[in-house]
């Protein structure tokens, strides 16, 4: 095997390492500040707000994931040219590139998947707590906040690894709108070189690496949430 391109490429593979990581951060944080609400609308209604997230998890876990990105990419990226106000705004370096649209189908797609783990959360945590918690006049908002809540991040850690294991692995389908992650920067360089299995064999490492950092963290998370007594 003939490793002599990693000395020319890797600046294109440390920027499509960081690439994929804000990817997988910045669609975990916007995915779970969706997925909360939806989860808990889900779970305690009212119903108006229920059917809404229900549908909206129902559409995102029935439809693929690279269907969402090029909706966006290719549906709302060609919509935005033709707005002359957007083309002169501050707004369109971001517009433009097809990170945006990556960040935004990404985060959907995980506050679906997600939205629906946080309604199983909400809905495990026992109602004896809940009710006890109503009998001594907490007000709903304190309820949610020191009860309802915390129970539930604590019963859906496990789940969230998992769930955020598989939100690494689907980045990989950005480098279809052009976005040089790390599988950008990989074709890249297979194109480039005509190599095909050392490229691959690097970038499956990276992300093995990334996982078992991700794990470990979140072994740690589970270990620094105190269990119910």
């Amino acid at each position: 095997m003939d490793w002599s391109w990693l000395l020319v490429y890797y600046p294109q593979l440390l920027h499509g390492l960081w690439i994929t990581l804000a990817l997988l951060v910045l669609s975990v944080f916007f995915g779970m500040l969706m997925a909360v609400p939806i989860g808990f609308a889900q779970a305690a209604g009212p119903r108006w707000l229920a059917w809404p997230a229900k549908a909206f998890c129902t559409f995102i876990r029935g439809t693929p994931l690279l269907v969402q990105i090029w909706f966006f990419y290719y549906g709302l990226g060609i919509l935005f040219p033709l707005i002359p106000e957007l083309r002169t705004s501050f707004l369109w370096p971001v517009l433009r590139e097809g990170f945006f649209y990556a960040v935004v189908a990404f985060s959907l797609s995980y506050a679906g998947y997600e939205g629906e783990v946080m309604r199983g959360a909400f809905l495990g945590v026992p109602k004896g707590e809940i009710e006890a918690a109503r009998a001594i006049g907490m007000s709903p908002f304190t309820l949610v906040r020191r009860i309802w809540f915390p129970r539930a991040v604590r019963l859906v850690l496990p789940t969230l690894a998992g769930e955020t294991v598989g939100q690494l692995k689907a980045t990989p389908l950005a480098f279809t709108i052009t976005v040089m992650d790390l599988m950008g920067a990989t074709n890249m360089i297979r194109q480039n070189t005509y190599r095909t299995y050392e490229p691959l064999m690097l970038v499956a490492l990276f992300y093995m690496i990334i996982t078992f950092i991700m794990v470990l963290g979140f072994n740690w998370l589970e270990r620094l949430v105190p269990q119910k007594r």
